[in-house]
């Protein structure tokens, strides 16, 4: 492997290293107890084929930007081959899907390779997904197909570049293989290519991880996963304690809050806020039915299997990141003296995500926030406006910013009116629904922004 750069991988494995593995060699489906992780290897494929490589993520792994040797390379990220110092496992984790408690979830269809420590002393977990089934499938079959595999690996990288906290992806391999899917979820399925997108992450733990080890009372497994977690994850936190547990759990809080606020921002819906999605360090993780809206829609959901109760909804996430720290205070409770750090954790959510959200608001008006000039109705006001009628939320911001409040010397305020209402034409999809008591509303809500421009000076 030396010609490709590979060996130069450096692993340093501390998630099988330091905690309790499963003992039961054999790979089938089951229920883990006493352990976080079951060691698997990923299923050989039959023709593997590289179709996709980042060139930014693979620097952050100290590989080169193109892969020297593509096929080599391929062998290794769809599974085929180990590296040395690679140690394969599946980790064990719950978590409560749609609201409700589903008992043991675990990875089913993607199998962690290991850790590696690159030239700046980061850690990188590296994890195929697709790559066959685990002790934690189910009924299903471990594996992944290239349509939902091109979303995966396109959507980490584009949310990364537009400022989301999110897992990364370095490669995308076809298999060579056809993988049985039913698409449309109509008792068709259908034969397509099979695919193994390998993510990117400092570590894909997630709440799940926590919640399970706490719903079967293993308090001495949760008490050194917890403690792992600090030591290799947030290690600026300093050496586990009562204190530093306060911290850790307020940090998650953050975190999360930051990563929600960065979702409402660009208009992403995850669709899937199950606490098994949620990650730890507060990172996008998990990428299946997700989507961005297009018309400000704050009841939009992409996942069709929530379409009668719209839990995940665009409006909703951040009720449900709350709902879910909620659920992961309530597993480490054990770990805790008492509630009352795990609940100023949780009203930390609150305040930070508030205000962030505010921050954020303001910033897409071009504005720094300040609650005394009533920023928050202007932003408020504007989301009813943009409810009213079809409105592609990103287009309206676009072009509101090249608005332009001088209109000439001799103009008249009906021509004004008219050049606004041209400039933001795009972003209405239906331009009939701008009725002229729309026009009054919308230029009423112009009039006010000007305002606080001009306060800007």
């Amino acid at each position: 492997m030396t010609s490709s750069g590979l060996s130069l991988l450096q692993f340093d494995n501390q998630f099988t290293g330091c905690l309790p593995g499963d003992p039961e060699e054999k790979n089938f489906r089951r229920q883990v107890r006493g352990a976080c992780y079951s060691r698997v290897l990923p299923t050989k494929v039959a023709q593997p084929q590289l179709i996709g490589y980042s060139r930014e993520v693979a620097e952050l792994l100290d590989l080169p930007p193109e892969p020297i040797d593509a096929q080599e390379f391929a062998e290794v990220f769809s599974g085929n081959v180990q590296l040395d110092g690679m140690d394969p496992f599946a980790m064990c984790y719950g978590g409560h899907q749609f609201g409700n408690w589903a008992g043991q979830l675990g990875d089913g269809r993607a199998i962690n390779l290991g850790e590696v420590i690159n030239s700046n002393g980061q850690r990188w977990m590296l994890q195929l997904k697709g790559a066959g089934p685990t002790p934690y499938s189910r009924t299903a079959d471990g594996l992944a197909v290239l349509r939902s595999s091109v979303r995966e690996f396109l959507c980490s990288e584009a949310m990364f570049h537009l400022g989301v906290p999110t897992t990364r992806a370095l490669s995308l391999v076809l298999t060579g293989e056809q993988v049985v899917r039913d698409m449309f979820y109509d008792g068709n399925p259908q034969r397509e290519p099979g695919a193994i997108v390998c993510r990117v992450a400092p570590s894909f733990t997630r709440f799940g991880n926590f919640e399970i080890l706490a719903s079967r009372r293993d308090n001495d497994n949760l008490q050194k996963l917890i403690d792992h977690t600090i030591r290799v994850d947030f290690p600026h936190l300093g050496a586990p304690s009562p204190e530093v547990y306060e911290k850790w759990f307020a940090e998650i809080c953050r975190t999360t809050a930051d990563m929600i606020v960065g979702w409402m921002r660009v208009g992403f819906v995850h669709g899937v806020m199950n606490t098994d999605n949620m990650s730890i360090l507060g990172l996008t993780i998990d990428y299946g039915p997700y989507g961005w809206l297009e018309d400000y829609d704050p009841n939009w959901t992409p996942n069709t299997t929530d379409a009668a109760g719209r839990r995940y909804r665009y409006g909703q996430q951040p009720q449900i990141a709350m709902w879910n720290l909620v659920q992961l205070a309530n597993a480490l409770a054990p770990i805790f003296d008492s509630v009352v750090p795990l609940q100023r954790g949780i009203d930390l959510y609150s305040t930070h995500f508030n205000e962030a959200c505010q921050n954020m608001l303001a910033a897409k008006l071009g504005l720094v926030y300040d609650a005394s000039l009533d920023d928050k109705a202007l932003s408020d006001d504007l989301l009813e406006l943009m409810q009213e009628i079809e409105t592609d939320m990103t287009i309206f911001y676009r072009r509101l910013a090249t608005l332009k409040f001088d209109g000439g010397v001799n103009a008249s305020e009906q021509d004004v009116e008219n050049a606004f209402v041209t400039a933001l034409a795009d972003a209405w999809y239906k331009p009939e629904q701008v009725t002229a008591e729309y026009r009054v509303k919308l230029m009423q809500w112009i009039h006010r922004y000007r305002a606080r421009v001009d306060q800007v000076g």
